[in-house]
């Protein structure tokens, strides 16, 4: 009997060192898996990818000019993409279309994982767009370009359609009762701002006129727009193609002593404050934010797995007619940033 409880005790014994292991264990797996969830959490908070695919680069070149807002906003969706995706992300950029080439030759050097590439210019970008192609990167243009960006090799493009983006101005024009108006470009060359002028002619009942002014030196913008204002009071409209200008043309209606209503492509905080205050009377919002995002985003998805969007169309991103009574809820988004 002594026998047989010593044996119990034994086991029991076994039994309870066997437990503490396995409780160790347990309570070491369950710190790691703590200590995990803690790091994943403090990687989701800072933006970053939690992910195992490899650590692509991708690089955007754009045909923006120095302080162009609107690029800001299309930066902060792309690099908000690449964190998520785990993607080293280099941008650069240039209003000379030779340079822009010249750029997108130097990330093709650089054997970049994706490339984004806008074509204001595609003449000059169409040589370095076939190379990146032949070279197997991944090509998707963004915002300009809609019209050549299948034919240059691209997965697709990303943005608005700028004729139907001019047409809904034209429509808006002709809603608000505008009998003449401007149409304002500010860099010479690009086939995006021809397209929406054209297509504000195309559906505007009025007379409109074409203005091109050297968008690189806003005095010389305000001050040609003044000048037109005060040489043609018949002139009750002036449209900018992007929101910088908008604020100029703005303020050359003050010093002109003009009625003419100021309305603007594109969105950022000044022009959320803007229309909220009456000094615009509409915007098109084409969303950069999401143009940017949607190009790193897809750039992964099909490095991932091959997937493509569009069914050999653009996505689109706009236009949307924003107005006074749109502006309040945009404007959280507007000071951020990202509208």
């Amino acid at each position: 009997m002594a026998t047989v409880r010593t044996g119990a005790r034994a086991v029991a014994a076994v039994l309870a060192v066997a437990l503490g292991v396995t409780l160790t264990a347990c309570s070491a797996t369950g710190g790691k898996r703590a200590e995990d969830a803690r790091k994943a959490a403090a990687a989701a908070a800072e933006g970053r990818a939690n992910v195992t695919t490899p650590r692509w680069t991708f690089a955007m070149v754009t045909h923006s000019g120095d302080g162009d807002t609107f690029w800001d906003i299309v930066q902060k969706g792309a690099r908000q993409a690449a964190a998520k995706d785990n993607i080293d992300f280099l941008y650069a950029h240039s209003d000379e279309g030779q340079q822009q080439a010249q750029l997108v030759d130097s990330y093709v050097d650089k054997k970049v994982d994706g490339l984004i590439v806008t074509l204001a210019k595609p003449d000059a970008l169409k040589a370095s767009v076939a190379r990146a192609v032949a070279a197997g990167i991944p090509v998707i243009t963004v915002n300009s370009g809609s019209a050549q960006s299948k034919a240059f090799g691209a997965l697709t493009h990303i943005g608005q359609d700028e004729t139907v983006a001019g047409q809904a101005v034209g429509d808006e024009l002709d809603k608000r009762g505008r009998k003449k108006a401007l149409c304002v470009l500010h860099e010479q060359g690009n086939v995006g701002h021809e397209q929406r002028c054209a297509g504000v002619r195309e559906t505007f009942d009025g007379t409109l006129e074409n203005l091109y002014v050297d968008g690189t030196n806003m005095p010389d913008v305000q001050a040609s727009i003044e000048a037109k204002l005060q040489s043609d009071p018949a002139l009750d409209a002036v449209v900018t193609l992007g929101a910088p200008f908008a604020d100029a043309a703005a303020q050359a209606k003050r010093t002109a002593g003009a009625k003419a209503e100021i309305d603007t492509f594109d969105l950022n905080a000044k022009v959320a404050a803007g229309l909220k205050s009456g000094t615009l009377g509409f915007a098109v919002d084409q969303q950069p934010y999401l143009q940017g995002y949607e190009a790193v985003d897809l750039l992964w998805l099909y490095r991932y797995n091959a997937d493509v969007l569009g069914g050999g169309r653009p996505v689109l991103t706009g236009p949307q007619i924003i107005t006074r009574e749109d502006a309040p809820a945009l404007a959280e988004y507007a000071q951020r940033g990202t509208r």
